[in-house]
C-alpha cells in the first residue's frame, strides 16, 4: 500500500492536466486509488508508478467519455508559478511566461497533452508512457513530437500576439 501512497503527487498531476481542474482531479484520483486498492492483489510487481498512472489515466478518460467531451475548461490559477523573487519585474515576466505555457498546454488535444505531461513533468520513459497509455512506442514518439511542435507554435503565436498587443497600447 505504501507503493500507492508514494505516487500520489504523480497521480494527481496527471489527473489535473487531463481533466483541467482541481476538483475533478481530486475526485478521479480518489476513484483511481479505490480501484487500485481493490485490485492490488492482482498487481504482479514491476513498476508500481506506471500501474497506478494507468489506472488514473483510464479513470480520467472514462469520465471524459461520459461527459462526451475531449477537453474541459482549464483553471489557470491552479498552474501559476509560485516562485519567490524580490524583483517585481522578473516575477511579472515569469508569471506571464508560465501563463502562456499553461494556456498553450491546455489547448493541446488530450492525447498530446497526456504524453507531454507524462514525459516532461513526470519524467517517465517512452516505454513507461506506452504502457500507461496502451499505445505503441512509435505512437508515443510521434505524439510527443507533434505535441512539442504544437506547443511551440502556440507559444510563438501567443508571444507575437502579446508583443503586438503591447505595441498598440499607450505607454
Amino acid at each position: 500500500m505504501a507503493l500507492l501512497v508514494a505516487h500520489l503527487d504523480a497521480a494527481y498531476n496527471l489527473a489535473r492536466w487531463l481533466m483541467g481542474n482541481e476538483t475533478d482531479a481530486e475526485d478521479l484520483v480518489q476513484e483511481a486509488y479505490l480501484r487500485a486498492f481493490s485490485h492490488f492483489a492482482g498487481f504482479r510487481g514491476g513498476d508500481g508508478r506506471a500501474w497506478l498512472l494507468t489506472i488514473v489515466r483510464n479513470s480520467c478518460f472514462d469520465r471524459l467519455k461520459q461527459r462526451g467531451s475531449r477537453r474541459q475548461d482549464f483553471d489557470e490559477t491552479l498552474h501559476s508559478v509560485g516562485q519567490q523573487t524580490s524583483n517585481v519585474e522578473a516575477l511579472l515576466i515569469l508569471d506571464e511566461r508560465a501563463e502562456l505555457v499553461t494556456e498553450s498546454l491546455a489547448e493541446l488535444p488530450t492525447e498530446y497533452r497526456e504524453v507531454l505531461v507524462l514525459r516532461e513533468l513526470e519524467q517517465l520513459s517512452y516505454r513507461e508512457i506506452a504502457n500507461i497509455a496502451g499505445i505503441p512506442l512509435g505512437t508515443v514518439m510521434s505524439r510527443l513530437s507533434r505535441a512539442r511542435q504544437r506547443l511551440q507554435l502556440s507559444l510563438l503565436a501567443k508571444a507575437e500576439q502579446e508583443g503586438t498587443g503591447r505595441a498598440n497600447q499607450p505607454h
